[in-house]
């Protein structure tokens, strides 16, 4: 059971970064997605370092080992916080997190990782409402969507690239959740993975911060970036709970912690006031279902 008290953590946190996270990503500024990857990777390199600091092992080759991993998981969330500048959370994360799908898919064929009937249903429902609550916004129709974009006071173009950012986060996250699904406790351990990781994604902030401090002249304010501090604290928060939780039991923990997107939909109606109807909340109802289910396992 520990696994699912990891998933859920993750769960919550995670819901609490795409919140946050779309609260910081503007419209009308080109370089919020890398704004995002500073706050982020300037959080989880301080804890990385405080986990080293305090007797953690870690050895530098550690982040060549987890690097398929982490290269995949960055790569998917900027992709993430670009999406998020052209299209509604309410919309984005049910399609991102749909990764967690491809994920159980890939551990189940390639990895030979076994559920047992009930948590294969579970794992149908969690898997169905996300596909559902994508196929609501495909259906919708423009004006409900108008009234909807009115009522949060943000105006989105509908475009392919709207859609296209979060299907590509769904695609590279699950491999990259594939390949934790290979490293962990085979090659590398728990910890050691996510110091790695965090390493890693500093390293990407300092390349970001010289991208648009240093080349672009661009000015940070940090009174401004408080939505993208606290998306970076709880985003560390999360991936800590989560490598645990995938590292115990991949094929189920992985679509558990993808219906954090249900989650987050109900955030941006009660925060970001972005009006979902009856449909949603039905669909979230399936989810929710799922996760109790994988609770009782």
């Amino acid at each position: 059971m520990t696994w699912f008290i990891f998933s859920l953590l993750s769960i919550l946190f995670w819901s609490g970064s795409d919140l946050f996270s779309k609260m910081g990503s503007k419209p009308d500024d080109t370089y919020s997605h890398w704004k995002m990857v500073m706050a982020v990777g300037l959080v989880m390199g301080l804890h990385g370092i405080y986990m080293v600091a305090t007797g953690t092992p870690f050895h530098l080759g550690d982040i060549i080992t987890y690097l398929p991993a982490s290269l995949l998981y960055i790569l998917a969330m900027v992709l993430g916080y670009v999406g998020l500048r052209y299209i509604e959370l309410s919309v984005s994360s049910p399609i991102c997190n749909s990764s967690g799908a491809v994920a159980a898919l890939l551990c189940f064929i390639f990895l030979k990782q076994a559920m047992t009937g009930l948590q294969l249903l579970a794992v149908g429902l969690i898997c169905l409402a996300v596909l559902l609550l994508s196929l609501l916004e495909k259906r919708q129709d423009d004006a409900a969507r108008q009234l909807r974009q009115q009522v949060a006071n943000v105006k989105y173009q509908k475009s392919f690239i709207a859609i296209l950012f979060p299907i590509l986060y769904c695609l590279i996250d699950g491999l990259g959740t594939f390949a934790d699904a290979m490293l962990l406790d085979v090659a590398i351990a728990e910890e050691q993975a996510n110091i790695a990781y965090e390493f890693t994604f500093l390293f990407m902030a300092i390349c970001a911060f010289i991208y648009v401090v240093i080349i672009k002249k661009q000015k940070i304010r940090l009174w401004d970036e408080k939505p993208k501090m606290a998306a970076a604290l709880v985003e560390t928060a999360g991936q800590f709970t989560y490598i645990f939780a995938i590292g115990a039991n991949a094929v189920v923990a992985a679509p558990l912690i993808s219906s954090y997107c249900v989650f987050s939909v109900l955030w941006s109606r009660l925060f970001l006031k972005e009006k979902l109807n009856w449909k949603y909340y039905a669909v979230i109802g399936l989810a929710v279902i799922g996760i109790a289910i994988l609770g009782m396992e």
